[in-house]
This record gives structure tokens, sequence and C-alpha cells, in this order.
């Protein structure tokens, strides 16, 4: 692995353990199991990877061929479930505190595998299709949530919050933009502190698009 690669590796690893621990956090939330709780960080965590790595003919998609983010997912979504558990009065009686840190979690998610999302088109060969690089950073994003959301039986928290799906945008955008110009790291981590300054104010003034009440 080259500089670059194992900075790469590294983000996934942060992202997968922060989409895992959001999505087994939304499980126990909806009182499922330990399997259920699993399976909500898992997919949470690959879902928008497994949407990108398909719609670049990466078959089968990357979650397969390297199992580790998958495992990551698992553990971290059982440690989730334990953590819980034993501090359940705790955040039972501190909801803030709860919401902050699925907050958190779902944010660095989000940041993480947009830029990766990005990065993953612009090394596939794709530098000079900047729509589908738009495209591949906000699905890589906001797809595991989407599908979590799905399966919790819950509205898609990308449809109804905070600016959620346009902080991924805007994100890749940065990405697309910077990528040739200051370089692939650098971009990427100015990418991902664009994702979280824009979903930090978003929630903090709970800015939302125009919708029907």
């Amino acid at each position: 692995m080259d500089y670059q690669d194992i900075i790469v590796f590294l983000m996934e690893i942060i992202g997968t353990v922060a989409f895992a621990a959001s999505g087994a956090m939304l499980g126990v939330e909806k009182k499922m199991d330990l399997f259920g709780v699993c399976v909500l960080g898992v997919i949470t965590s690959v879902g928008g990877g497994m949407i990108r790595d398909i719609i670049l003919g990466i078959v089968p998609p990357g979650v397969f061929q390297t199992p580790v983010y998958a495992l990551v997912a698992t553990v971290t979504s059982c440690v989730t479930f334990v953590f819980i558990y034993v501090k359940r009065q705790f955040l039972e009686s501190h909801k803030g505190t709860y919401d902050r840190i699925l907050l958190i979690m779902d944010s660095i998610g989000l940041g993480v595998f947009t830029v990766v999302g990005v990065n993953t088109g612009i090394m596939r060969g794709y530098m000079d299709h900047r729509f589908l690089l738009v495209f591949l950073g906000t699905i890589t994003g906001i797809g595991g949530g989407i599908l979590r959301d799905m399966m919790a039986g819950v509205p898609p928290y990308v449809f109804v919050r905070h600016v959620y799906a346009c902080a991924s945008i805007v994100g890749a955008l940065v990405c697309v933009y910077t990528y040739g110009i200051i370089g692939a790291v650098p971009s990427m981590v100015l990418s991902f502190c664009v994702i979280i300054v824009i979903r930090y104010l978003a929630a903090h003034y709970r800015w939302n698009l125009p919708r029907m009440e």
C-alpha cells in the first residue's frame, strides 16, 4: 500500500465504525435483538459502497472481496449493543446525549464515505466524469442510511432532516473540484471537514429544505 491507500483505508475503517454505531443505535431504539442490531449496523456501513460498486461494475462488490469491513461493522454493532445495555438508564435519562452521539456518528460516516465514493470513481478512471463522481460520492454517503431506515421501518432520514443529502452533495463537489488542484488526500480531508461543518450547522440551527406541512 502507498501513502494514499493507507489514508483511504483508515478513513474507510473510521467511517465503517461510525456508521455501524449509528445503525446499531437505531436498531436498539427499535427494540431489535442482537442479530437485528448487527444487520442494521452492517448494512448502514456497507450499503452505500455496495450500490456504488454495482454502478461501477465492480462485481462482486468490494465488501465481499474484502470482508474486513463487514467484520469491523459487526464487532462495532455488538460493542454498541452491549454499551447501550450497560448504560441504558443513563442514556434514557439523557436523551439529548444519545441524540448527539447519533448525530456525531452519522456525520462522520457521511463525510468519510462521501469522499471515499468520489475517490473510488476517480481511481476507476472517471476523473473527467464530474456528475458521475458527485453521484458516486453522494450515494456512497447516504445509501447505507437509506437502506437502514427502510429496514427499520422509519422514513429515510435523508428525506426529512437537516439537509443531510445536501451536505453530502456539497462535500462531493468540493472533493471533485479540488482533487486535481491540491491532491487526493488534502481534497478528501477538506471535503470531509466541509460536510461535518454543514451537518453541525444544520443540526444546530435546524436547517431544513422547504416541505409541505
